[in-house]
């Protein structure tokens, strides 16, 4: 069983309340959901020669709807607390390291988000070769990069932003999310990714 994690969000700029309030109640559905058809396929398991066609149906939307869960969690915990990067911070060195500075790396990564269609930008890190990478998730779920750990999770539904910024402002969304986002968060994110066996 999944739990609705709660969030704490303050005043943000450009980003109105009413869409944060719409945006969680979203997030609501994607736990609701994938709890109720991880019951369904519990359910339909009891004779999976019968049910195998459903069943095989219901685990790509449990995909669907358990990385819209996570994606989301990620997302709303950056966004609860403005903290600027920190100079020391292991990621700020990281991405220092690999792209030569956070100037740098946001030019990337805001190119990453103005990817055409629904989806998520992505940094995350990758266990095996111990470094960042980005990565576009299509939709919630379609082409997260196996055995990497987001570290950084940006929203780039449509829902996120049009109602505030209108589809020509998603240039301003994007940098308004990383003007106020939490480099505090992003760098739990990045020690918790680098513990991880």
């Amino acid at each position: 069983m999944f739990t609705e994690q709660t969030f704490s969000i303050p005043k943000l700029n450009g980003i109105s309340p009413k869409t944060i309030e719409e945006h969680l109640k979203l997030y609501g559905g994607y736990v609701k959901n994938a709890n109720l058809v991880e019951a369904h396929i519990a359910e339909l398991s009891k004779d999976t020669e019968k049910n195998a066609y459903e069943l095989g149906e219901l685990q790509r939307r449990f995909s669907f709807e358990f990385g819209g869960m996570r994606n989301h969690e990620c997302y709303f915990k950056l966004l609860e607390e403005a903290v600027a990067p920190n100079p020391e911070s292991g990621l700020v060195k990281a991405i220092e390291l690999q792209w030569g500075s956070i100037d740098v790396w946001k030019a990337r990564f805001e190119t990453l988000a103005l990817t055409r269609g629904i989806g998520w930008a992505m940094l995350y890190w990758d266990r095996a070769s111990k470094q960042l990478v980005h990565g576009w998730v299509d939709e919630q779920h379609l082409g997260h990069l196996v055995g990497c750990i987001p570290v950084i999770a940006l929203d780039m539904w449509e829902h996120s932003f049009v109602a505030d910024y209108f589809p020509s402002g998603k240039k301003q969304y994007i940098s308004d999310f990383l003007s106020q986002m939490s480099w505090k968060q992003a760098e739990a994110n990045f020690v918790a990714a680098k513990s991880t066996a």
